[in-house]
């Protein structure tokens, strides 16, 4: 969909082992700065989690997930990242790193309605 909100937007990743790099897709994140815009959400299945053979616990990752999203969110009280500006934390928050969580490259689009490019995002690339 075309439109003129430019967007840029990555997939969350759980890496249960990352010493194997295998990986699968648990969460999205979108933002747009000329609309400050940003949004953040996840869905971790229990069942896929333990097949993953993952050394975490889900309670924890679960715990995790909730932490970014309130920080993408600049809910006060969870930290100076939560404070900074909607492009700094987005920039934290698919910055790479060597963790369980993960994001991918970011990539971009034009859209008319941000809330509606999110849920089609979400629904074809975590769901």
């Amino acid at each position: 969909m075309q439109g003129d909100k430019l967007y840029h937007y990555a997939v969350i990743r759980l890496v249960p082992r990352v010493e194997r790099e295998e990986f699968f897709n648990i969460g999205l994140i979108l933002f747009c700065k000329n609309e400050k815009y940003i949004r953040f959400e996840y869905h971790l299945c229990p069942d896929k989690f333990r097949l993953m053979h993952s050394e975490a616990e889900y309670a924890d990752v679960i715990e995790s997930l909730e932490t970014h999203r309130l920080i993408a969110r600049g809910t006060p009280g969870h930290g100076p990242i939560a404070e900074l500006d909607i492009p700094d934390r987005f920039r934290w928050l698919t910055a790479v790193r060597s963790s369980i969580i993960q994001a991918s490259p970011t990539r971009t689009g034009k859209t008319d309605d941000l809330d509606k490019t999110f849920e089609r995002l979400f629904e074809e690339l975590v769901k």
